[in-house]
């Protein structure tokens, strides 16, 4: 792995980004902010001192020479101060006539004393000379113009101080952030290889080891995530390995049965009343065999998503009392009574198909799981948006501790009546799901109860199109 790709060496540069681009806006707002604020500082203090040096210069005028009242303000007001005078009027010309520093020196013509010779007002500006800044404030007087000057180099020098600690400090921040937030992505990077880690042992279907992460942020939500998959996917496999086995349990005893009859069929001592109970045998293995393989194949298009159902309004009263006709025998034959009772016309959103085959899976499972003499009704009713079809038994109950696992595939309680592979409630319930209705249990000593409960439809008398139970 490319290790200036990783997600450590990303955040630590993001981090020393997002600090130096705001280091980077605090400097721009700063510096050229603090350095107007400084210069403007400067040309107020001599616009200030203008009329300071301007009344001083005429109350002095008569009686000293210009020249020292001038060196005289200029020490005190700490900058450089010249006097002009116009030499022509038409254009605009000026000459010195008064300097601070003597006039050999004094510049021919300045441009913030032109301007405000021009305009006859107060002008000020930077001017540049020899190199070097300089702030100037030029005031009209008395058929004169008043200049002071104001070297800039002290004042930009504290802009320069302030612009070198500044970058200072950022190159120390921006190292510090570095430091930091290597430190802080190398945590946060250990904890994604350990997720990662973690998912490779799920992957390769390791299930024994939990994912631990006891961080507070969406990493530990990740990790949590990445456990609840892992028992998830533990269950599946558990339930995947118990299937496998249970299939080929299932599968093995009437094959083997099939096999043991074979052999006695081949044997030219067996007479004709034990050929026949063979036979007879033989047909109840291969019903059986046939049974499990329609359940293993309903299941399977179950789980891949295949199995479609074709809704249509379904009368349930009808259903259960076809279901009651269909069993009459079989409940004849165990000493069962049978019967159905509840509301007529009671239509349900579901395939007719399926439903008759939950109804076959619940009646079948009544019968063989109670003992003779046991009644077995089928009630029809509404119940709200809700139509009910409830298989309901006088038989000794179902244990408390397998209720929770009737509807579990190749589950069967621990009794002398049960049999069967196990796969019919749990057919029955997913059946139930995909036609958007539950399937429920109530159990106790005397009375079990199985309710299929469907989406109800409104079917109108003249054949309209059918509405849902609002």
């Amino acid at each position: 792995m490319n290790r200036f790709r990783t997600v450590g060496v990303k955040l630590t540069l993001a981090l020393a980004g997002l600090v130096a681009g705001a280091l980077a806006i605090v400097y721009v707002a700063v510096v050229p902010s603090l350095e107007d604020r400084l210069i403007d500082s400067r040309l107020d203090q001599l616009e200030r001192n203008s009329s300071l040096v301007i009344n001083d210069i005429e109350a002095n005028e008569g009686t000293s020479r210009l020249d020292d009242i001038l060196r005289f303000e200029s020490e005190q007001r700490g900058a450089r101060v010249i006097v002009y005078e116009f030499l022509t009027d038409n254009p605009i010309f000026l000459r010195p006539f008064g300097d601070s520093r003597g006039l050999g020196q004094t510049p021919a013509q300045d441009p913030v004393a032109q301007a405000a010779a021009e305009h006859q007002r107060l002008e000020r500006d930077i001017v540049e000379r020899g190199g070097m800044q300089f702030a100037e404030v030029a005031v009209p007087f008395g058929g004169r113009i008043l200049l002071l000057s104001a070297p800039l180099a002290e004042t930009l020098d504290t802009v320069n101080l302030v612009e070198r600690r500044l970058l200072l400090t950022a190159l120390v921040a921006l190292l510090a952030a570095a430091a930091v937030g290597f430190a802080l992505a190398r945590i946060f990077a250990r904890r994604i290889h350990r997720l990662e880690r973690a998912a490779d042992r799920i992957a390769s279907g390791r299930f024994d080891e939990p994912v631990v992460d006891r961080g507070a942020d969406e990493l530990g939500e990740l990790a949590l995530a990445f456990d609840d998959m892992r028992k998830r996917l533990s269950a599946l496999e558990h339930a995947r390995r118990e299937f496998i086995a249970n299939a080929s349990h299932e599968l093995r005893t009437p094959i083997f049965a099939l096999g043991g009859h074979l052999e006695l069929l081949t044997d030219e001592e067996v007479d004709e009343g034990d050929r026949r109970a063979f036979l007879e045998e033989m047909r109840r293995q291969v019903e059986r065999l046939t049974k499990l393989a329609t359940d293993l194949l309903d299941l399977s298009r179950l789980d891949a998503g295949r199995l479609r159902v074709e809704l249509a309004p379904v009368d349930v009263s009808e259903v259960a009392a076809s279901l009651v006709g269909e069993f009459g025998g079989v409940g004849r034959g165990s000493d069962h009574i049978l019967s159905s009772a509840g509301d007529d016309q009671v239509h349900a959103l579901a395939d007719e198909e399926r439903v008759r085959q939950i109804g076959r899976i619940l009646l079948e499972n009544a019968l063989v799981h109670t003992p003779p003499g046991t009644e077995v009704r089928l009630t029809t009713t509404r119940n709200g948006d809700s139509v009910e079809l409830r298989v309901e038994d006088d038989g000794p109950g179902i244990a408390a501790a397998d209720q929770e696992h009737v509807f579990d595939r190749f589950y069967r309680a621990e009794s002398a009546l049960a049999a069967g592979s196990g796969l019919g409630l749990a057919i029955a319930r997913e059946l139930t799901s995909v036609m958007g209705g539950e399937l429920e249990l109530e159990s106790r000593p005397g009375r079990t109860v199985f309710t299929l409960r469907l989406p109800r439809v409104v079917v109108p008398v003249d054949d309209r199109e059918p509405a849902l139970a609002r």
